[in-house]
């Protein structure tokens, strides 16, 4: 009578496991064809970090590039035996399905920032979404906002002591960028002492 018991409550958990499904949020929202014509599909699974990055010759992007000017093509050449001067970096920030491409191009004498560029792939090609050449420029990723960092310099300022810097945020709307409220930040050096960022109307 036990083992009955036993056998009958096993059975039980049995066909209320087989009842439930299992498969969690999955399960919610509309059914697509295939389901409704009985088959059962699992949704893709997000790339993972490694799937999403992409290596890219920046050098050779920048010289087939025609949106790059000649003056910066110019200006791209090794500084130090074979090393160029360009700084690149990889994130999200146009929902690609591979992560964008953001190179910073610096002189040789000082790494002052001469163009920022946001490359994004589009059906295998990195394509440029993103130019600025509006030296001294540098950008970068900031959780998921392309930054533009442009300084700028008072008079009898040296080269490696601008006064400070504007900074400019940009996302991804539409289909292209754009700016949000920059903010303005002024160095120590220029007025003898620390000061809070301003927003620069």
């Amino acid at each position: 009578m036990i083992a009955v018991g036993a056998a009958l409550a096993a059975l039980a958990l049995f066909v209320a496991a087989c009842g439930s499904g299992g498969t969690g949020a999955r399960d919610e929202g509309p059914a697509h064809g295939s389901a409704v014509a009985g088959s059962v599909t699992s949704p893709s699974p997000s790339p993972s970090p490694s799937q999403r990055y992409r290596r890219v010759d920046a050098v050779e992007l920048l010289k087939n590039d025609p949106q790059v000017s000649e003056a910066v093509k110019r200006e791209l050449k090794p500084c130090d035996g074979d090393k160029y001067q360009v700084d690149v970096s990889y994130g999200d920030l146009t929902e690609a399905t591979v992560d964008d491409v953001v190179v910073n191009v610096m002189t040789c004498a000082d790494w002052v920032g001469i163009a920022s560029y946001v490359y994004q792939d589009q059906n295998g090609r990195f394509t440029n979404v993103f130019k600025s050449e509006d030296s001294p420029v540098y950008a970068e990723i900031d959780k998921g906002t392309l930054s533009v960092f442009r300084q700028y310099y008072e008079e009898d300022d040296p080269i490696s002591n601008p006064s400070g810097d504007i900074v400019t945020p940009y996302t991804w709307k539409s289909g292209r960028f754009v700016a949000g409220k920059p903010t303005r930040n002024e160095y120590s050096n220029a007025t003898g002492g620390g000061t809070q960022p301003t927003s620069d109307n």
